[in-house]
């Protein structure tokens, strides 16, 4: 499994610990999302994340490579989470795993049935953290 560099706002990540802090730490969701936290690379100020990284909120456009098949997502914290509107929680395994990434970056997709789906980044539409609204 691939697992590139990945860059992160303190907002995001100081709201992500309280999240992780606030739910049963033995969920699967959230030992994925911790470890995504933990690894982090580079954390920066809110103001200062480049407009090609994947923010909290961010909406994004993505291939899975096999299928060619593109996705538009929408990664938002679990309250906000509706698959039918592409709104995909942070602690899916594709929400915690698209946290971070740059533009051209791959990683792999846990699929239901034991499948491995390998995703590309195209293109980060757009990123509150960028445009200044901080949802949370």
């Amino acid at each position: 499994m691939t697992v590139p560099s990945i860059t992160l706002t303190r907002l995001d990540v100081q709201r992500l610990e309280r999240l992780i802090d606030s739910l049963d730490d033995t969920l699967p969701g959230v030992i994925a999302l911790q470890t995504e936290l933990d690894r982090a690379d580079t954390v920066v100020g809110h103001d200062e994340v480049p407009a090609d990284v994947v923010t909290m909120n961010s909406r994004v456009h993505c291939r899975e490579e096999i299928s060619g098949k593109d996705y538009h997502l929408t990664l938002v914290y679990p309250k906000d989470a509706n698959a039918d509107e592409g709104k995909i929680s942070i602690l899916a395994p594709v929400g915690s795993a698209l946290l971070g990434l740059k533009v051209g970056q791959h990683i792999d997709w846990p699929a239901p049935g034991g499948k491995t789906l390998k995703l590309t980044l195209l293109e980060v539409e757009s990123q509150p953290a960028n445009g200044g609204a901080f949802p949370e």
